[in-house]
């Protein structure tokens, strides 16, 4: 076994392998960038190895640097996360040649299923099915254009070394080709340096399912069922889960053995995974086509963790150190279920825009995963586990990924996990940046993910209009009804301390009149009487004014929320969405009318950047007469490509921005007349 490891990437992937390395009794190297330096991960590692400036490019992506680093802090091995070099056959080389081993797969295996285009010929020749589509080189824009008529639309256009929903663009007609092909081979350019795209048929209500494999260096390969990856934004995953509730156990089994079928051909052997594209039109589940292989660890291998009890990371750093599995296939069981939602920065009352900035405040559920034990081992501690890289008072940059951690949880049924995602959801407090938690609590709330009839389209066909928040039930309105007539009461007499019970005279006000989203409550406090419209309620909780958290009680049903002190009330965020609740004491409620309301500025005829970043290209110039939806410019933010249209029809009056600038938020780029 090897005495000391190399982790050659950064975040909650370096946090994740260095604890699985400590238990093991492994001696961990970190490799930072300048903006890593005070990262959680350098500080959890046994030595750390400064490796450059921010951008990956100068940084996380220079073979030769983090070899070096491996030379001279005397590590036997490299572990390579995912993205980054972990896919990279020259980085795999480059190591094997200093006699340092590499923890993933051989050579020859990344070679073969790295690239999607090669990946893709051999699995057809080797019988596998495959998404109709064009595999060859694809000279320009007009040569795609002919390509996707052929195939016929919609088709899906990828860099052919992409991954993590970069390079990826839907084409539903020729101008969509125009104008996404460029746009396709800069991202694959920028982000893995080859600018290959290839182009294929997109699958009408497609299912992502994801088939777990491991193998060692002895020929031993096995599948760790399933997970279903089908929630995405963009083509990247939101929300993943194991198993996955539409694949049945004979689809299972003619899946996982194909996929070994697959892997056994390229010599597979470490951690891998066989994505698959799964027409849900099909009730047989026999639809299912070869869509790539991810050599590496995937970003949602915990929930896989958590229904094997099978640590990945420990598998393969012992099949990189020649150990045999211990497991067979009969081994591999299918224990409770398990969801993970990603939390990324990024606002989604915004259209999802990445946000930028410093943490002001970080407070996970449960805190970050730790691998000592069964008990809060790959399930978490009650089933919640939280993956993180980050911490209070540091930054999320715009160079590396918008991720700030990922929530696990683990339930005896699908009903149950989920339900524990939206409770740890609601006692997960980010502040000082955007964050998409009220959204992935809305989803896991919503009917139809409940119901299991999931797609790839599952968030443009549900949110067609954006996400404003997850609906409150009556139920929820007069829980929170109660809770705010009750903390204002709290306030107003600052010498109470509320020790979990109502008790004691209240000092007037006991009316209070509660406005929740439009609909209006008569709330009563009344010594140990709480009444809503006339109703009894039952409520417990603690509260100090100042505290930013509720936890309460309300009629037997546990409520976690947000608050935030406004001038007529509070704003609580609780159950997926941000509610604006005015409180007033009830003589004084009807005055509220005679408020002036502020109108917002009209700000239509500005092209505003909505997101820190660099303008990458700008369309038009001043005088241009230009139309709604039509494209005005693109800026490129967390390696991503983000294309600006018009809102309306009109001539551009002047342009304060030109191509290659770095923008911030709100920044003007030009002005209509």
């Amino acid at each position: 076994m090897f005495k000391k490891i190399l982790i050659a990437n950064r975040g909650e992937i370096a946090c994740r392998v260095i604890k699985t390395a400590r238990r093991m009794g492994i001696a961990t190297v970190a490799v930072y960038s300048d903006a890593d330096a005070r990262a959680p991960f350098v500080q959890m590692a046994d030595e750390a190895v400064h490796i450059g400036p921010a951008p990956a490019a100068q940084s996380y992506l220079i073979a030769d640097k983090i070899i070096a680093a491996a030379k001279q802090t005397g590590a036997g091995a490299v572990h390579p996360g995912y993205g980054f070099l972990s896919e990279r056959t020259s980085f795999a080389e480059a190591l094997a040649a200093e006699g340092i081993e590499f923890i993933g797969p051989p050579v020859g295996a990344i070679a073969a299923m790295g690239d999607k285009i090669e990946s893709k010929k051999l699995a057809k020749a080797a019988g596998v099915n495959v998404v109709p589509g064009f595999v060859g080189e694809i000279e320009d824009t007009e040569h795609a254009v002919r390509i996707s008529a052929e195939i016929g639309y919609p088709v899906m256009m990828k860099a052919s070394a992409g991954g993590g929903g970069k390079g990826m663009r839907l084409a539903y007609n020729e101008n969509d080709v125009r104008e996404g092909f460029e746009a396709t081979k800069r991202e694959g350019l920028n982000s893995f340096g080859d600018d290959r795209v290839f182009i294929e048929k997109f699958i009408l209500n497609p299912r992502h399912i994801e088939i777990q494999i491991l193998g060692d260096k002895h020929g031993n390969i096995l599948y760790l069922n399933e997970r279903e990856c089908s929630i995405q934004r963009r083509h990247q995953k939101v929300v993943e889960e194991a198993p996955s509730p539409f694949v049945t156990p004979a689809m299972r089994k003619a899946m996982g053995e194909q996929c070994v079928a697959l892997s056994r051909a390229v010599g597979y052997y470490s951690a891998g995974t066989v994505e698959l594209i799964v027409s849900g039109a099909d009730p047989t589940g026999e639809s299912f086509y070869f869509l790539e292989m991810n050599t590496r660890l995937q970003v949602e291998h915990p929930v896989t963790e958590a229904i094997t009890g099978v640590d990945l990371v420990e598998q393969m750093i012992r099949v990189a150190a020649g150990e045999k599995l211990e497991l067979t296939q009969d081994d591999v069981k299918i224990d409770g279920w398990a969801i993970e939602n990603r939390v990324y920065a990024e606002d989604p009352y915004r259209g999802f825009l990445p946000s930028t900035g410093r943490l002001v405040r970080y407070n996970p559920p449960v805190e970050g995963w730790t691998d000592d034990g069964e008990e809060n081992g790959r399930r978490g501690v009650d089933g919640i586990r939280v993956d993180d890289g980050v911490y209070e008072g540091g930054e999320v940059s715009m160079f590396y990924d918008p991720m700030i951690a990922k929530l696990i949880t683990w339930g005896e049924t699908r009903d149950e996990a989920a339900d524990k995602q939206i409770a740890a959801l609601d006692a997960f407090e980010i502040e000082g940046l955007g964050h998409n938690i009220d959204f992935v609590s809305a989803i896991m709330q919503h009917p139809r993910f409940r119901s299991g009839e999931l797609t790839t389209g599952f968030i443009a066909e549900e949110y067609p209009e954006g996400f404003h928040g997850a609906p409150a039930s009556d139920e929820l309105k007069v829980q929170l009804a109660a809770v705010a007539a009750f903390v204002a009461t709290a306030r107003a007499d600052r010498s109470r301390r509320v020790e979990g019970q109502l008790g004691g005279p209240l000092d007037p006000p006991g009316e209070w009149t509660v406005t929740i989203d439009g609909d209006v409550f008569a709330v009563e406090l009344d010594e140990d009487l709480l009444t809503v419209n006339g109703e009894e309620v039952e409520l417990e909780l603690e509260y100090t004014p100042g505290d930013r958290f509720v936890d309460a009680e309300v009629d037997g049903e546990d409520l976690t929320l947000k608050l935030d002190v406004t001038r007529t009330g509070f704003r609580m965020t609780t159950r997926g969405a941000i509610h604006k609740v005015d409180c007033l004491p009830a003589h004084i409620a009807g005055y509220t009318q005679h408020m002036i309301e502020k109108i917002p500025p009209d700000l239509s005829k500005y092209l505003i950047c909505p997101m820190p970043g660099l303008l990458v290209s700008l369309s038009v110039g001043e005088g241009d007469k230009v139309e709604a939806g039509q494209p005005l410019a693109v800026v490129e933010a967390m390696k991503m490509e983000n294309i600006l249209r018009a809102e309306k029809s009109g001539t551009v009056k002047s342009v304060n921005a030109k191509a290659g600038e770095s923008l911030a938020v709100d920044a003007i780029i030009l002005e209509m007349e």
